[in-house]
């Protein structure tokens, strides 16, 4: 039998080659893996944030949450170093804006700017509840506090709040009030719970047909945002008795605020925060929060926000934690005590 001496040891050619291949492939998954890794680490290792953040409003452009997120935002991408941009998703009483947020990866790029609409009105006042604010978010910052006041129509003989109280309990039934939200619907029954006061209620979809009918003189009473309303205190068609700030506004400075009137047992409080989902890095947490801390600081910022009596404020977020189930607590306990009907 003939042997080739040459290619004793040596394997075929073919399985050679494939031998060779077949190692260079490993190699080549090996330095893949080790890229993604270091990319991945390189990414990480980049501090936040590295790219634009989507802020979901819940309330259409135009309205007084959109404004001050605007205003708000504004500052704070120039705090941040990255651009804020503005998704408003309105609807459901907040609840679509807090599902995409709760919803969305724990990265910090995607934040709410959460209300007491969303956060409390839409978790009390349904039958089922879209989520649990307390488990569904992680606080960050207080925003500030929505400018809520106290109107009257010009027929009503009352110019402060202590002839308006005494005119209603002495006209039982007689005298019609309107909300345009769920903070306007609560904050209004609590005022007739602990002043013992019986009014009509008429509830509309929005401040602004139930502004409309107060200036008609088709309700006498409304606590709510200033919008048309403010102007028309001025034309002397309807009166402002009392703001629900903790300050007066510059909007009303006459107008005394809730306390100062001697409606200190009113403990609505209309609020704005940043939030983010459930289990967000601390890290970036602390970044947002500093930052909120930088455009509270900021007089162009306050002033501009003064202007749609808006009060600015930021917060730690355990300051917001507490804030948030300090509301829910008010808001469960005065459904229940008024009898509010969840729908």
């Amino acid at each position: 039998m003939r042997r080739d001496w040459f290619n004793i040891g040596r394997p075929p050619p073919l399985r050679g080659a494939l031998i060779k291949q077949e190692t260079i492939m490993r190699l080549s998954h090996a330095l893949g893996a080790a890229l993604l890794a270091l990319s991945a680490a390189a990414a990480v290792a980049q501090p936040y944030p590295n790219r634009p953040v989507r802020l979901i409003v819940p309330f259409p452009a135009g309205g007084a949450a959109d404004l001050a997120a605007r205003t708000v935002t504004q500052a704070l991408s120039q705090a941040l170093g990255q651009p804020l941009i503005i998704d408003n998703r309105g609807g459901a009483d907040g609840a679509i804006a807090g599902d995409a947020v709760k919803n969305s990866p724990p990265d910090g790029y995607t934040l709410l700017f959460a209300t007491t609409t969303g956060l409390n009105a839409a978790p009390v006042m349904r039958k089922q509840p879209p989520y649990d604010p307390i488990t569904a978010f992680t606080p960050i910052s207080m925003v500030g506090r929505f400018g809520f006041f106290l109107f009257v129509h010009e027929s009503l003989p009352a110019k402060t709040v202590p002839e308006f109280l005494a005119y209603v309990r002495a006209n039982p039934g007689k005298v019609n009030y309107g909300t345009g939200n769920g903070t306007s619907i609560l904050a209004t029954a609590q005022l007739a719970l602990v002043e013992k006061l019986n009014m009509q209620h008429i509830p509309y979809k929005g401040d602004a047909p139930a502004t409309a009918d107060l200036i008609a003189g088709r309700v006498q009473v409304m606590i709510g945002t200033p919008g048309s309303a403010m102007p028309q205190v001025k034309e002397g068609r309807l009166r402002v008795l009392a703001t629900l700030l903790s300050s007066r506004s510059p909007l009303a400075p006459d107008a005394p605020t809730a306390v100062e009137a001697g409606l200190g047992r009113l403990t609505i409080t209309p609020w704005a925060g940043l939030f983010g989902p459930a289990k967000l890095p601390p890290e970036v947490v602390e970044r947002v929060a500093a930052a909120m801390r930088t455009v509270a600081g900021r007089g162009d910022v306050r002033e501009g926000l003064d202007r749609i009596a808006f009060q600015l404020q930021s917060s730690t977020p355990a300051e917001m934690a507490a804030l948030l189930k300090e509301q829910l607590d008010v808001w469960r306990k005065t459904a229940d005590e008024v009898g509010l009907e969840r729908n």
